[in-house]
């Protein structure tokens, strides 16, 4: 557990130095905050849907999190070609526990992330219920390991820094497009419902908004389900393919 825990820190250590990526990384979902969640505002409203600011926001918070987890794999393909992963695998620890530590230290990032935009969304006018954030953090933390392993999983399988970002985005997009993170799932047409339930995102999604709205799709209890099952799905994935990356 030691060796989880160097591993953990350091990942922290290495992202929280690369203030401007921090930084920069903010810039999209802040954007789909505003332009969004004021642009489309009036619209929804007169649609009878309410605040849509309040409904986004939380979809919002997921997207970042996806997307700050996912792109923590580059890191991964960055220390195989500088040669920094051999000085890890060659410590006498199983490389369960070094994947297993570089994942939770990914995840940390991604729910640190995730905590700044509700925090944002807190000052453009959202207001969560604050008495269930321990919940919402839970969310946010099984959201974070499953696209983290998932993100990582995905760079073992790679050698190519370029290629890497390519191969997300066609992930990433529609993965947060088909989550109901923009929009209501219900009313939908069949063939997107359908997909919608298969996203696993969807369930991060919907458990944030059942934590800081009190309002959701499914239950709570099929949201943490789904989360720990395909997160532990995506761990043990990304476990067997790090198991086999070669140095």
């Amino acid at each position: 557990m030691n060796t989880i825990t160097i591993l953990w820190q350091r990942q922290l250590k290495r992202y929280v130095r690369s203030r401007a990526r921090m930084i920069g990384s903010l810039g999209q979902p802040i954007l789909f905050l505003l332009a969004l969640g004021f642009g489309f505002g009036p619209i929804y409203e007169k649609a009878g849907g309410g605040d849509y600011l309040q409904f986004l926001s939380p979809g919002i918070i997921a997207m970042m999190i996806l997307f700050t987890a996912m792109f923590g794999g580059i890191e991964l393909i960055w220390d195989k070609q500088f040669g920094f992963l051999k000085e890890t695998l060659v410590a006498p620890v199983s490389r369960f526990e070094i994947m297993l530590g570089r994942t939770l230290g990914g995840a940390t990032v991604a729910v640190g992330q995730g905590v700044v935009v509700l925090l944002i969304s807190v000052l453009a006018g959202f207001r969560p219920h604050w008495q269930l954030f321990p919940g919402a953090l839970l969310a946010m933390f099984l959201i974070a390991m499953l696209f983290t392993a998932l993100g990582t999983a995905i760079a073992c399988l790679l050698d190519d820094m370029q290629a890497f970002p390519i191969i997300m985005n066609f992930i990433m997009m529609p993965l947060f497009f088909l989550s109901g993170a923009l929009f209501p799932l219900s009313g939908l047409p069949t063939a997107v419902s359908v997909v919608a339930t298969l996203d696993p995102l969807t369930y991060g999604v919907d458990a944030l908004r059942g934590m800081l709205l009190g309002v959701s799709h499914f239950a709570l209890a099929t949201d943490f389900a789904v989360l720990i099952v395909v997160s532990l799905f995506a761990l043990g994935i990304g476990s067997y393919l790090f198991s086999k990356t070669e140095i």
